[in-house]
Formats: C-alpha cells, structure tokens, sequence
C-alpha cells in the first residue's frame, strides 16, 4: 500500500464514454481545460506557477534536502542551488519521515494501488481499492513523476497547499514536478529535516496560490492520461 494522498469517497458521477477515453483525448482535455474560461482565477494563476532550474554537470554529485517546517525541497550540486520548490509534506496524523534516504525508483506514469476510482459503464467514484463494489472495475489515483525515497513514501505531482496536509508523500507542483523528476535519478541522496540552513538563504520563494479551495480536475484526467501531461513544458536555465 502506498502511503499517498487519499481521495474523500464522493457521489457516483456520471459521465459519458469513461471507458472509450483515449490518452490522445485525455491530453487535449488536459490543455483545453488549462486554457479556457479561467480568466484571472486562482485556479488560472496556479496554472501559470513555475520555478526555475538548472541542470547539473555532474548528475552523481546531486543531492535533495527537504524541510518540513517550511515545506521547501533544495536540489542541489557541489553547493550549486539547481531548484527550490514549494511542496506539501504530511500532515500531523500522517508525518513524512525524517532521515537520510535515497531516490529508490522513478516512474513517470505511476498509479496508486490503493485508492482511485471505481467505475462501471458511465458510472463512476472515488473510492479505496478494497471497498471497490463487487463488479466494478479500478483504476488507481495517478501520481505523475513518482519518485519513491522510503518504503511507501514518495515526491510526485499532486495539489500543493500551504500547509502540511498529506499521507506522508511529498506533494509538487505539476509544472514543477517534471523538473525535479529529471534532476535526480536513482541513487541520488535526500536529507529530510524539521528545518534546512538553506530555509534563511533560499526558502523565501513566491508561493502558488494554496490548492485547498482550487476545484479538482475532471475526472476523465484521472482516468485517462490527461494528468500525467497537464504542466507546462519544462524549461532550463
């Protein structure tokens, strides 16, 4: 079981061809949807949040920290700041762990295994696996750009908030998430801590608006593929 971001059980939605939802179409709803009607929301201007990063020279030499007072993860090289993001770690009931770790497996198109949805012809909710209803199909909550450190923890796309509010996981932000995707790789060390010296020299960032009061997604993004490609093209410095 992977210790991620359960969504509340909600009504049976319906929704028309779910199952006949092709990744191409998955993906121009993605885009559409990021780009029309939205005006000058908070949701638009979540849209819009990025961070900038660098590329290292020499990938071995990275190394991540994370603090969870000020909900900030350092990428850095030889002392090089390559990316500062705002996250969201785990809430009081569900900490993230302290320590020393390591990245231990990188998946790109990554679904969770016990909470996602349940759906049956153009039915369709929120649920965890095993309250699933006797014939209807699964599919686990995507969680695009996985990077697992711990066990059943892990950094991937997922709403950020202002406050620690997750399973455990480290949640980032959908532009910003491919990027520290590509920055580490197998292998690479991340210290997590209460508070990083780097919070007084690099931790004050311009924050996303918190996705507390942002709508979700359609849930059509869930199922297909729209999730797993809905960020801007990530761009280096």
């Amino acid at each position: 079981m992977e210790m991620t971001d359960v969504p509340p059980a909600g009504k049976t939605m319906n929704l028309k061809a779910i199952l006949s939802l092709t990744a191409a179409a998955s993906a121009a709803f993605a885009v559409s949807s990021c780009t029309t009607e939205v005006g000058t929301s908070a949701l638009a201007l979540y849209q819009t949040y990025d961070r900038p990063a660098t590329l290292p020279t020499h990938p071995d030499n990275v190394r991540v920290k994370v603090s969870l007072s000020r909900q900030r993860v350092y990428v850095i090289e030889d002392g090089r700041m390559l990316l500062v993001m705002p996250v969201s770690v785990g809430a009081p009931e569900s900490r993230t762990p302290s320590g020393d770790f390591r990245i231990s497996r990188k998946v790109h198109h990554k679904r969770d295994q016990s909470h996602g949805y349940a759906f049956r012809g153009a039915q369709v909710k929120k649920t965890l696996v095993k309250n699933k209803p006797a014939g209807w199909s699964f599919k686990g909550t995507p969680l695009p750009y996985w990077c697992g450190f711990h066990q059943d923890y892990a950094f991937h796309t997922g709403w950020v908030r202002h406050h620690p509010c997750t399973n455990g996981c480290i949640r980032m932000h959908e532009n910003v998430a491919p990027k520290f995707y590509r920055l580490v790789k197998t292998g690479t060390p991340v210290h997590i801590a209460y508070s990083q010296p780097e919070d007084s020299t690099h931790g004050r960032i311009p924050l996303p608006p918190d996705a507390g009061p942002l709508p979700d997604y359609p849930v059509e993004m869930h199922l297909g593929n729209g999730y797993f490609t809905s960020h801007k093209a990530p761009a280096y410095e």
